[in-house]
């Protein structure tokens, strides 16, 4: 669109462009009218009553032209191109040290996709940019009121494609530095750089440089750092229009910045309306690329009722300051690394030449208190802008002189920093850097060499072929430049939360809020009011990355608590997370509740995820509310589930829950019988299909038998049945070797199967040359079965020994590699008790192995069988020996009798019940038996006699025998 009409201040400039396009062209064609349109863009933008202050993403040049013009102008109202709901937090800015960023955080989303979540929008801040000159002043100068006029959080969302975003980025790995702002959307204030591949290749190429960075800085930086702001702003809209005309046909992205344009004009309009602010008192802060806007919407006097600004979804949005650095910045925007540090090197020789004095604002941390402003007369606009675009591009480029005392403390600082860092630098280094930037310069037709040229010559002279340190020189001198400045936001910016730790932790006496890694000493026998330190710490490192808390000594488990502890803290270094955690919650106890239950209520949880979150509940809330809750849903889940994938973890958590309940509580809760009985007739349900189920591994069938063998005691005093289990095994049948091992197992447990006919079955497999290259699959399966049996340990050690022992090296050694990697990818956490079983049977020292018989080859003995009769007198040679103990034995129990004499013999079993009839009387009468005593005869069978003399006797004792 053009204007309504066109002004003559630019008639010079169209002419000659006109007379350009037609020679190089040949004559009147596209390029005629994109010059043209170029002029017609600028002429529009300055003759706009309300004026546009057009900038560039953190540029100095914009820096500087911007803190001159609100000293000149002094507008009572600033419109500012940023996301109007983020206006709240631009006074918190004061207690932050830059760079921040402004974020913008949804963690529940009510209108997008929930696979968005989170959604995160920031627009970082630094000291060497246009827009924080904006904001200092506004805030700081009373009468004068900012008004942001950009989009919402929620329309960047609502406008932006995300599913075709996220198929250009995947190429594109994110730098590590980029962590600080995560995967948030970044809100390109002052966006200016060529959208046309092809143009952007030309302006390098025929600038001499290696990125765009560079080019900004060689071309556009330096020569507008010193004009006056007609120039400035006349050259920024030049360059927004051609960016603008010279974009490809993205459909998408151009409704985006069309749209945001229209939404950023009718707000301003909305804002003039109800307020009756004349708009000459006003300055309109924007991108140069939306300042060269052709909208129908465009100006104060643009089409009105022309666009309808959409409704927010009802997603809700939370507030706050993030902390940022330099190279996320570069990083998120696609800026060369180094770039924001040059720039605010570049911002601080720029004010000290220009004496211009920048606002800042009252209480910024790290800056001195300012002095009191003085009221400015402001600045009347000229009524028509002189054309300066034709001077600027006719005049031939200013070259600064050679700054032979700066370019020579940056060789001396590369060299000294070079040398820190491991590198063979000296003197000669540092001339050859200096000769060589000046090299560099001149073959790029520059009389300064610029910070780019100094890096490349840097690397040539000092960088060899290797790098000593953690740091190549390229970063050295990033460093050198200024560093990757990271900003802090203040405690009193932080959101409850975050404040809510510090306070926790203030015991321990740590400077928590500084970057760096902090070692913190918990000794809670001597101070127990670390108890409370240790609990937040503890929930720190649940909710937050790793890093940001990591113990170095104690562990916190179900039902042990350490006494001391040490921890390696970085709450600085990861404050983002901490501030994030704030959005989701006022205390770390309710945002650790809420991700339980989101995680065990989650479309995708499973019973052991939410087991493990009952498990989480009782570790750092300590509290039997939520974990009963979240037990009875595990329940649920259990009985829904219709495979057989998560037994293991669910068998191993249900251990660890019932031992801690067994020994910390008096009673058994109430979900966790009630899951053991459902996990009893669940698994014995699914048992047989598992068995022949080709997707379920023997891993997780063997942990279903392990939850039923270990959990069978208990599940059948709640009521089950234990023919259940014995039918569900009596109907498998596998294919698989190692499950039928497994079954083996689960049959000699239950009873079913002897081992005497386990081991036969092991000798078979052995004997049958079809079966042997499959053996390691039972070996395996025999391993797995130590998790629900581990009493078979010492028939596994037997199998693997058979086969090692009767196997020739022609089938053992192929068949090997395969025995070894199944263990160690299947059973390696059960190969220890294997391993333990085999020390206890094997001998311990080498010299022994010859003699060795292994106990499965000796002779079985009969445990029926009666034992061989001792030697009587065996006994004797002690009381002969020490007959002092006996005597005072005999002493106590009453005998005067005395010792007899050796060569008489000792009085057998028959002669005692003749000394001593009354006792044989006493048990004949219990027992019914009215017999008498028969005449004690030499009979060498006495114990036979008495047999059969007492018939009654001896049939009562045999029943009485027969029963027990």
């Amino acid at each position: 669109m053009s204007g309504p009409q066109e002004s003559t201040s630019f008639a010079a400039l169209r002419g000659q462009l006109q007379g350009a396009a037609t020679e190089f062209a040949g004559g009147p064609d596209a390029l005629e009218g994109i010059l043209l349109g170029m002029v017609d863009d600028v002429d529009r933008a300055v003759r706009e009553p309300l004026e546009i202050f057009p900038v560039c993403h953190h540029s100095p040049a914009s820096a500087l032209a911007m803190a001159r013009r609100l000293r000149e102008k002094q507008p009572k109202v600033v419109y500012l191109e940023l996301c109007e709901d983020m206006a709240p937090l631009l006074t918190e800015l004061r207690n932050c040290r830059l760079p921040v960023a402004v974020q913008a955080f949804a963690g529940d989303v009510d209108g997008f996709p929930a696979d968005w979540a989170p959604l995160s929008v920031v627009a970082p801040i630094t000291e060497a940019s246009a827009e924080y000159q904006a904001i200092a002043y506004a805030l700081d100068t009373p009468g004068v009121e900012l008004v942001l006029v950009d989009r919402s959080a929620d329309h960047v969302f609502q406008w932006d494609r995300r599913g075709e975003q996220a198929q250009e980025d995947a190429g594109s790995p994110e730098e590590a530095e980029a962590a600080l702002h995560g995967e948030a959307v970044g809100v390109e204030i002052g966006d200016l750089r060529p959208r046309f591949a092809e143009l952007e290749e030309h302006l390098l190429r025929h600038g001499k440089v290696r990125h765009w960075s560079e080019w900004w800085h060689q071309y556009v930086e330096v020569p507008l750092g010193d004009s006056d702001h007609d120039t400035y702003r006349q050259v920024m809209f030049l360059i927004g229009s051609l960016f603008r005309r010279l974009a490809p046909g993205d459909g998408s992205r151009l409704r985006v910045d069309e749209d945001r344009e229209r939404y950023m004009w009718t707000r301003m309009r909305e804002h003039l309306a109800a307020t009756g602010t004349d708009p000459e008192d006003c300055l309109y802060v924007c991108g140069a690329f939306h300042a060269a806007s052709r909208v129908e919407e465009f100006g104060v006097r643009g089409g009105s009722n022309t666009f309808t600004i959409s409704p927010r979804t009802a997603t809700t949005w939370q507030y706050g300051l993030i902390p940022s650095s330099h190279a996320a910045i570069e990083a998120q925007f696609g800026l060369a690394a180094g770039s924001v540090s040059i720039a605010a090197t570049e911002w601080a020789k720029g004010l000290k030449r220009t004496r211009v004095k920048p606002y800042v604002l009252e209480g910024q941390a790290g800056k001195r208190k300012s002095a009191a402003k003085k009221a400015a007369t402001p600045a009347s606009a000229p009524a028509a802008a002189a054309d300066k675009l034709s001077g600027f591009l006719q005049r031939p480029p200013v070259l600064d002189g050679l700054d032979e005392a700066e370019l020579l403390g940056w060789s001396v600082e590369i060299v000294r920093a070079a040398r820190r860092n491991g590198y063979l630098a000296s003197t000669a280094d540092a001339i050859a850097v200096f000769e060589t930037s000046i090299l560099l310069a001149g073959m790029r037709d520059r009389a300064k060499p610029t910070p780019y040229d100094f890096q490349d010559a840097a690397v040539t002279c000092i960088e060899k072929d290797s790098v000593p340190g953690r740091r190549d020189v390229r970063r050295l001198v990033e460093i050198m430049m200024g560093g990757d400045r990271i900003g802090k936001v203040g405690y009193e910016s932080l959101p409850p939360l975050a404040r809510d730790v510090y306070d926790r932790l203030a015991p321990l006496e740590l400077k928590l809020e500084q970057r760096g890694v902090r070692r913190a000493l918990l000794d809670m026998a001597s101070r127990p009011e670390l108890r409370a330190c240790s609990d937040v710490l503890w929930m720190l490192r649940r909710l937050m990355p790793q890093g940001a808390a990591r113990p170095i000594m104690g562990e916190r488990r179900l039902g042990e608590r350490s006494i001391q502890e040490s921890w390696d803290l970085a709450l600085g270094t990861h404050q983002r997370a901490l501030i994030e955690l704030g959005y989701e919650g006022v205390s770390l106890e309710q945002v650790l509740e809420q991700r339980l239950r989101r995680d065990a209520y989650g479309p995708r949880a499973t019973t052991a995820t939410v087991l493990a979150a009952v498990e989480d509940a009782l570790l750092y809330l300590r509290g039997h509310r939520l974990a009963d809750e979240l037990g009875t849903h595990a329940l649920k889940l259990l009985a829904a589930e219709r495979s057989v994938d998560g037994a293991p973890e669910v068998l191993r958590r249900v251990r660890a829950l019932l031992a801690y309940y067994r020994t910390g509580e008096p009673v058994l809760p109430a979900w966790i019988e009630s899951f053991v009985k459902t996990g009893y007739a669940h698994y014995c349900t699914l048992l047989p299909t598992a068995f022949r189920d080709e997707d379920a591994t023997v891993g997780q069938v063997a942990a279903m038998l392990g939850f039923l063998f270990s959990m069978e005691s208990l599940a059948l005093s709640l009521g089950c049945d234990r023919n259940q289990l014995e039918l569900a095994v009596a109907q498998s049948h596998p294919d698989d070797p190692s499950k039928t091992a497994l079954l083996w197992a689960a049959q000699v447990q239950l009873g079913t199967l002897s081992r005497a006919e386990l081991r036969a079955r092991c000798d078979e497999l052995l004997d049958n040359p079809l079966v042997v290259p499959s053996y390691p699959r039972y070996l395996s399966g025999f391993v797995h079965a130590l998790e629900p049996v581990p009493g078979l340990a010492d028939v596994v050690v037997e199998a693997v020994s058979n086969a090692f022992g009767r196997l020739p090296d022609s089938v053992l050694l192929p068949w090997l590699p395969l025995l070894i990697t199944t263990l160690r990818s299947g059973a390696a956490d059960l190969a220890p008790l294997m391993v333990r079983e085999a020390g206890r049977i094997f001998p311990g020292r080498l010299a022994a192995l010859d003699a060795w018989v292994p106990p499965w080859r000796m002779p079985e003995a009969d445990p029926f069988a009666a034992k061989p009769v001792a030697d009587v007198r065996r006994g004797a040679a002690l009381l002969t020996a020490h007959p002092a103990a006996c005597d005072a034995v005999a002493e106590l129990l009453g005998c005067t009798e005395g010792w007899s004499r050796a060569d008489v013999p000792a009085a057998s079993g028959v002669a005692l019940l003749a000394a001593h009839p009354a006792a044989c009387d006493a048990v004949a009468e219990l027992l019914g038996c009215d017999g008498t005593w028969a005449v004690a005869g030499p009979s060498p069978s006495g114990g036979t006699v008495l047999t059969a003399r007492h018939p009654a006797t001896a049939e009562a004792l045999e029943s009485l025998l027969a029963g027990t």
